[in-house]
């Protein structure tokens, strides 16, 4: 009965279901070119964007494509804005990174080994940059007896990286090298997989045996006991595209990089149109010593603008100087639109020194570093999971490599805190009496990890004798002495 009351509804309201539509979208860049992309923007050469954005289909109305009308050229300019961003966010993480504890004193000992021979700080510092402009990469761990009896780490960026799930399961981590040889280009897949290393080799797009080609014939497939990759990925931020990828910092901000380089570009090319002209009877313009010639003019540093004498009857021939009036807070207004915009989401203007509202309180500078510490601590997660993985996994091969038996290794990784308070302000605040903490915890909080903890006692002890609070040993109890009264001896 309700389905025949639907149905007659439907006839009676002539409800016509809609059509079905089929779109066709196409990509703008595949991965590898997408990455060549934002090496670019990173490395921050204008002489090089120029040339890619000409190259390539669909951009002749953005900046860096534009070709200008003939007589109207510019100085195309590059801000280094991307280049700045990456760099400042990677040294406000890693500079942060105090240390890895371990709760095995034998753990720690071998970790810092390994970590001096690799120089870890310095790798995790260019894998965050890599991962941060590519999306992603992997940490590659080999052995080689020649040169370390512990692993050694490498980082391969996401553009020479693939990674193979099963299920949402990281199943291989795939690094990519190419060789070429006169005019053939060789491409060798390091395949890293649960218990194996597998070598493949393609010449062109047909795979030969490694045994063909010089860089590749010792090389052979490694198989060992253990239910581990010798890789760990790293990925900051994941992909909405390519599931199981990262995503670039520069994902949905290359349009506002090139609106930034043209605000700016614009800018300095008004200041120099609006520089002052002289306008210069000909009777009156430079010539050249040797020749007697006019001296051709120079649009930099010598701009003038040669006009016919006045032969009026009391006429002067006067140099005159004229000036454009330049609308700096119009190309200003413009400039600082265009650079919120390549900064939202991302990172605070005060972290890269910018201060468009000019306002100097700290308080107020602390509320403008919250985008900064947002995106900080998104990379901070992704690293502290990454680098306990990655700790886990050399112990792994370490010990697979030793012939002994693998373990769970109970590891922290210990950042520091960002944007604190002076050290003045924290004296100030930690020493109001009215403050509800104890001295305790207050030189705790003062000094934390920079202090052993035999000074800190000391130092409790010596402000509670400032203070006037002095510790009395506890009275010593007769041994006859019994609860309910005292034995008669």
């Amino acid at each position: 009965m309700f389905e025949k009351i639907k149905e007659w509804a439907r006839s009676f309201l002539k409800i016509i279901p809609p059509e079905q539509y089929t779109f066709t979208i196409q990509s703008e860049f595949d991965e590898q070119t997408e990455a060549f992309k934002n090496k670019l923007w990173y490395d921050g050469n204008a002489y090089e964007l120029e040339q890619f954005y000409k190259q390539t289909v669909n951009h002749t109305y953005c900046f860096w494509g534009a070709v200008p009308s003939r007589g109207r050229e510019i100085r195309k300019i590059h801000t280094g804005l991307p280049r700045i961003i990456v760099d400042t966010l990677t040294g406000i993480v890693t500079a942060d990174l105090n240390n890895i504890s371990f709760k095995s004193k034998t753990d720690e000992e071998i970790w810092n080994e390994i970590a001096n021979e690799n120089n870890i700080k310095q790798l995790v510092s260019e894998a965050v940059k890599s991962a941060l402009v590519i999306g992603d990469g992997a940490f590659k761990l080999s052995l080689d007896s020649k040169l370390s009896k512990y692993p050694i780490i490498e980082f391969i960026s996401g553009d020479k990286v693939s990674f193979k799930y099963e299920r949402g399961r990281l199943e291989e981590i795939i690094f990519l090298k190419e060789y070429k040889k006169r005019s053939a280009e060789y491409r060798l897949e390091e395949i890293y997989g649960k218990g194996y290393v597998k070598y493949k080799l393609f010449k062109g797009n047909s795979e030969i045996k490694l045994s063909e080609f010089e860089e590749t014939k010792e090389l052979s497939e490694v198989v060992y006991s253990g239910d581990f990759i010798m890789a760990v990925p790293l990925i900051i931020s994941p992909s909405t595209k390519i599931k199981g990828r990262g995503k670039s910092i520069y994902d949905g901000k290359i349009d506002n990089f090139d609106s930034l380089d043209e605000a700016y570009s614009q800018w300095i090319h008004a200041l120099r149109e609006c520089r002052p002209t002289r306008y210069i009877p000909e009777v009156l313009a430079p010539r050249d010593f040797n020749t007697g010639a006019v001296i051709r003019p120079n649009p930099f540093d010598n701009q003038y603008v040669k006009i016919g004498d006045n032969m009026g009857e009391d006429a002067r021939n006067t140099v005159d100087l004229k000036q454009p009036v330049l609308p700096v807070d119009a190309y200003l207004q413009t400039y600082i639109t265009a650079l919120d915009l390549c900064l939202q989401g991302i990172i605070s203007p005060s972290t890269l020194g910018i201060d468009t509202k000019k306002i100097d309180n700290a308080e107020a500078q602390r509320e403008k570093e919250k985008t900064t510490l947002y995106t900080r601590q998104m990379i901070i997660n992704a690293l502290t999971q990454t680098l306990k993985a990655l700790v886990q996994s050399v112990f792994d091969t370490f010990n697979t490599a030793q012939e002994q038996s693998i373990y769970e290794v109970e590891c922290d990784v210990i950042f520091g805190e960002y944007a604190n308070p002076s050290f003045e302000a924290v004296v100030e605040t930690l020493s109001n009496p009215n403050t509800p903490m104890s001295i305790e915890a207050k030189v705790e909080e003062m000094w934390g990890s920079t202090k052993s903890e035999e000074w800190k006692a000391e130092e409790v002890k010596r402000i509670k004798e400032q203070t006037g609070i002095m510790t009395a040993d506890e009275p010593a109890i007769d041994a006859e002495f019994k609860v309910g009264g005292f034995i008669d001896g």
